[in-house]
């Protein structure tokens, strides 16, 4: 099955775990990366990969030595990522996203760089939405990113309660068209 048609299949089973019909495009995910700073990051958590569009596209840019933690939630989705991305570099975790700070303590790590999310965080229950945002911010340095993209701006508000500083970019040219937040920790 293409993973296009994975993903439509997966997103009608669940509409509240998968939050597109579709998966990002080429101009979201360039969108969202674009404020990574892949040559010093080298522990990156990926919340939400869906088919691997960011992942595929993280690992190219990341540099030899980081570390990737993908988690992922949908059975489907976690087996197609292992089964087609072979980099020693991805850690394939299906498990949530508020056990973060498990994993990196399971790999001797402290702190991550970046943490890039497509998770729909206005299809989760309030309190599973602010342990998430909650455990990122816990988890990133101090310098650390948070980018989250949403089809609303409705996540405007909780991020900003949390992070010093966000910043919201829109890119029309996706279906649905997104916004796409940048959160630093300190800056």
């Amino acid at each position: 099955m293409s993973k296009k048609r994975s993903f439509i299949k997966q997103f009608l089973k669940d509409r509240k775990m998968v939050g597109s019909v579709r998966p990002s495009s080429k101009y979201l995910m360039n969108k969202m990366l674009e404020n990574v700073d892949f040559e010093s990051s080298k522990v990156i958590i990926e919340l939400g990969p869906g088919t691997g569009v960011f992942t595929l596209e993280i690992l190219k840019r990341m540099a030899p030595d980081a570390i990737l933690f993908v988690f992922e939630l949908n059975q489907r989705f976690i087996r197609m990522l292992k089964k087609t991305i072979k980099d020693k570099r991805a850690v394939f975790i299906y498990d949530s996203a508020e056990k973060m700070e498990e994993y990196l303590i399971k790999h001797n790590l402290e702190k991550a760089d970046v943490i890039i999310s497509s998770l729909p965080l206005y299809n989760f229950p309030q309190e599973l939405r602010e342990t998430i945002i909650n455990n990122s911010f816990d988890v990133l340095n101090n310098s650390g990113k948070y980018i989250q993209f949403q089809y609303t701006k409705q996540a405007k508000k909780m991020l900003d309660a949390k992070f010093e500083s966000v910043s919201i970019t829109f890119t029309p040219l996706n279906f649905p068209p997104a916004f796409v937040y940048t959160c630093y920790k300190f800056r």
